[in-house]
């Protein structure tokens, strides 16, 4: 496959740049895959489309304020966006500028002269770098630190729990997961008085989730590497629903490669996993935990794209896309969500 497959033009306007009001009266495309029939629907009225016994899968990560200025002793400022913890008290993060940043170099943060908190490492393959941290990073993160917006957003978010699910408890993610940012603690309770039952995995989203891919043949791109967590509970809950002959529905991507990583391990049924993968979902892949997705619009030439196309086909997914081109839905982030069935 080829990743021109996966592209399509999107009016600048088209990105929503602010959440809607309340959180379930966002739009709802609704894919079926059997028929290949579309219906323009509001979020709330996922209601009707799920049933007693259907189990929601969600993604409990909590988003870092992970981006904080900084300063060099010569007086520069720089901004790091931490991505993920590494061993030894270093973090990996993204620099801007970062050009003449040198390992050993110290950034302070505030009015505090006394004490560095960061000291830069060397450069990664990725493009980021190693910074040793210096004391209680969440506790600097919470003084100092903003929620890292996605680069296409350019509105200010006034309200920052906007960008953190309802359900949100475990922190450590540089993004949201954000096909779970429709739902309401109303909306929920709804569903469970239907018997629709809810679980959770935890996904640390990282930035690398959200980047267009940059090879031409799918085959020849690197996946980045996800610590994947699914509890003993929530396997237990799958292996219920399996064997009742209901429904797992993901909620978000993320929840996707959460659970298909879970499942392709050998396991029980029945039991958990933690661990770090890989996994790369593209069309052909065959689903083994997942049977519906709840998930927003993606970014062209990304694996998330990808990722839908495999669930749907490559054909039914372009067609919704242009549906909501022409239909005006929000994209990315803040936007609009579907219901692949």
């Amino acid at each position: 496959m080829l990743t021109s497959d996966f592209d399509y033009q999107l009016l600048p306007e088209r990105i929503a740049q602010t959440p809607v009001e309340p959180r379930d009266s966002s739009r709802l495309l609704v894919i079926h895959r059997d028929t290949g029939a579309l219906e323009h629907r509001s979020f709330r009225d996922i209601v009707e489309y799920l049933n007693p016994g259907d189990l929601l899968v969600a993604n409990d990560s909590r988003v870092l304020p992970a981006r904080v200025w900084t300063r060099k002793t010569t007086g520069g400022r720089v901004e790091l966006l931490f991505l993920r913890e590494l061993d030894g008290g270093w973090w990996e993060a993204l620099a801007r500028p970062a050009a003449r940043l040198r390992p050993g170099t110290p950034l302070l943060v505030g009015n505090d002269e006394a004490q560095p908190p960061f000291e830069v490492g060397e450069r990664l393959a990725s493009g980021a770098l190693r910074v040793r941290i210096q004391g209680d990073l969440q506790a600097i993160m919470a003084r100092h630190g903003h929620m890292p917006l996605p680069p296409y957003i350019h509105a200010p978010l006034l309200d920052s729990e906007r960008y953190q699910t309802v359900y949100s408890r475990v922190t450590g993610s540089a993004a949201a997961p954000t096909a779970g940012l429709h739902f309401t603690l109303d909306l929920l309770e709804t569903l469970a008085q239907k018997g629709v039952r809810i679980a959770f995995v935890t996904l640390h989203v990282g930035l690398d989730t959200f980047r267009p891919v940059k090879v031409e043949r799918t085959a020849d791109h690197e996946m980045h590497s996800e610590l994947v967590s699914v509890p003993d509970e929530t396997a237990r809950a799958i292996a219920a629903t399996k064997g009742a002959g209901r429904r797992v529905i993901a909620v978000g991507t993320t929840a996707v490669r959460s659970l298909e990583a879970w499942a392709s391990q050998d396991l029980k049924a029945d039991a958990g996993w933690s661990g770090w993968t890989r996994l790369f979902i593209t069309p052909g892949y065959t689903f083994k935990a997942v049977d519906a997705l709840i998930t927003n619009f993606h970014l062209p030439r990304s694996t998330l794209l990808m990722l839908v196309s495999a669930l749907a086909s490559p054909a039914l997914i372009r067609t919704a896309y242009a549906e909501a081109i022409a239909h005006e839905y929000r994209f990315f982030s803040f936007g609009d969500a579907s219901l692949i069935l």
